[in-house]
């Protein structure tokens, strides 16, 4: 999450530093996850270089911790991602995300306890994983690609889709006046997302500000270097939707426009 965010400022993950705070510190516990931190930072490039360990006994319950952590990156002011380039016409390119990532798990906490399910027993939407493993599959980290998107040109925004969704986090990135025409029936809805929609009973504009929806980051691009991109992205291992376009915005409408949400998601 934290290098997702430095990404789309054009900035350059370099180092990570983390806070794991416990009750008494098991060393297998902190061990497993000290190695996927690890493994996100190796991902995205940058370097591990310290933390804190907090051992405060009467704070935190037997088999429970705290953790969390920032990300600090470097870019040129030159080189700043502001969104001020983009106009209408350009297009939205969309990569896949991993599934819920790291937002909106207050409401699928809720959607699940009032389903009655345990996580341990298999997702419903996923045969032969349990519903824990299913909704916790790790956050994608977007920096490689994004960067090689950066180096070749055309790249005029990133919105990195996390809390907020789809509603909140595309206008960010776009100067006022303007708004994102997104059309849903472009990528296919992932199973979590259609069972979170059903069995929660929640409404198409609910789901797409509580969750990505399948969407994780969007890229801002010039029409004539939309397909060159794309294909860039493509071969940096993303999976890449064309999903829209930038629209001016008028007045008093909405600066994201879904559109085809009553065809392609569950009603």
């Amino acid at each position: 999450m934290c290098v997702n965010d430095l990404i789309v400022q054009g900035a350059e993950p370099l180092f990570f530093l983390d806070y794991f705070a416990t009750g008494r510190l098991e060393a297998a516990v902190a061990e497993q996850v000290v190695g996927s931190i690890a493994e996100g930072c190796r991902q995205a490039g940058c370097a591990l270089i310290g933390g804190e360990t907090a051992e405060m006994p009467g704070m935190y319950p037997t088999g429970e911790y705290d953790l969390a952590g920032f990300a600090v990156g470097a870019v040129e002011r030159r080189d700043l991602l502001t969104g001020a380039e983009i106009a209408p016409g350009d297009l939205l390119l969309g990569f896949a995300s991993n599934g819920v990532h790291s937002n909106g798990f207050s409401l699928v906490r809720k959607i699940v306890e009032d389903a009655g399910l345990d996580y341990d027993a298999p997702a419903p939407f996923e045969p032969g994983r349990s519903l824990a493993e299913s909704l916790l599959d790790p956050t994608r980290i977007y920096v490689r690609s994004c960067l090689e998107g950066l180096r070749a040109g055309g790249l005029k925004g990133l919105s990195h889709i996390t809390g907020g969704g789809l509603i909140d986090n595309p206008p960010r990135v776009l100067p006022a006046g303007m708004a994102a025409s997104i059309d849903v029936a472009c990528w296919p809805l992932p199973p979590v997302f259609g069972w979170l929609a059903q069995t929660g009973e929640l409404p198409a504009s609910e789901l797409a500000r509580s969750f990505n929806c399948g969407i994780g980051m969007i890229a801002v691009v010039s029409p004539e270097r939309s397909a060159a991109l794309s294909e860039l992205f493509t071969a940096s291992g993303e999976t890449v939707y064309a999903i829209g376009e930038v629209i001016a915005q008028a007045e008093g409408e909405p600066a994201v426009r879904l559109e085809r949400t009553e065809a392609a998601w569950p009603g």
